[in-house]
């Protein structure tokens, strides 16, 4: 009775639905991906066993290595772009003016918006024939573009849009840690004679460190596994430009029934996740410090 009275038992009652819902939608399919990757599965007929097989044939597969360069592009643009063009506007709006609250408001209204309202805004905006960004081009002289359509141009398109939809984000994490830095430290500076570009990159830049790794971490995280926005706008096209793996894996799972090959694309994926992330981690350790 003491046993049941205690502490621990009345913790682990309060958390055990959450725990069991934990269990259920995500360690199981966890497992059951593990094991899906090792069997050729339709999702329909009866599964055989076949070992390592799903993944030796993506070594021979040139869709699979095409989608991971197309998705290393898109990780190395909208990474750096998104966490330099967030920093800017975050120190802009860190800055005592006028309707200041209008205007954080406006920069995290995209990240309200869904993955669909964004794709359809970007389709109109981008079309080949009557979008707003060739109406403009024409008007300065520039031939129109296809953008989407563009085999050249499809990528940089979906960057642009996830970036739109993401940066407001990445400004709020970095609007908190600026309010977070000791005014002291930059009035020290001040009087000290440094310039404002030096205090920015002395002062600021080195005590934005944990909330720079956040970002970076969690942005290639969310680009590695980017998928709503190509099915919403160019569905892997055109002649493959946009097909990441993530998007691989669904017309493998969802369009081919090839459920176990799929699975193993996730389980590259997954490990190619972790080990970049310990990488950077890593490498925090010498660039990156905590005050207390």
């Amino acid at each position: 009775m003491r046993f049941l009275r205690s502490d621990h038992v009345s913790g682990w009652l309060f958390v055990l639905p959450a725990t069991l819902l934990l269990v259920a939608f995500q360690l199981v399919p966890i497992g059951w991906g593990a094991l899906l990757s090792l069997q050729h599965n339709d999702l329909v007929t009866s599964p055989h066993w076949v070992g390592l097989a799903n993944y030796k044939a993506l070594s021979h597969d040139p869709t699979f290595r095409r989608s991971i360069h197309n998705t290393i592009e898109y990780t190395l643009l909208f990474v750096p772009i998104s966490i330099i063009l967030s920093l800017a506007v975050a120190v802009a709006l860190s800055k005592p003016v006028r309707f200041i609250s209008l205007y954080r408001t406006g920069v995290f209204i995209p990240v309200a918006v869904s993955t669909v309202a964004t794709a359809i805004i970007f389709n109109w905006l981008l079309d080949p024939t009557y979008g707003l960004a060739n109406w403009f081009l024409n008007e300065i002289g520039i031939p129109s573009q296809g953008f989407f359509t563009n085999p050249d141009q499809a990528m940089y398109g979906i960057v642009a849009m996830t970036v739109w939809g993401w940066v407001g984000f990445d400004v709020i994490i970095y609007l908190a840690a600026l309010q977070g830095i000791p005014q002291e430290l930059l009035e020290a500076a001040a009087i000290d004679g440094a310039s404002r570009w030096a205090t920015f990159r002395s002062v600021t830049l080195p005590l934005l460190g944990p909330a720079t790794l956040f970002l970076v971490v969690w942005s290639t995280i969310n680009a590695l596994q980017l998928f709503d926005e190509i099915y919403n706008t160019t569905r892997g096209g055109p002649l493959g430009a946009t097909t990441v793996v993530v998007y691989y894996l669904y017309q493998q799972a969802f369009q081919f029934f090839e459920a176990g090959y799929a699975a193993a694309i996730a389980y590259v994926l997954f490990i190619a996740i972790l080990v970049i992330t310990v990488i950077q981690f890593a490498i925090s350790r010498k660039t990156v410090h905590y005050t207390s």
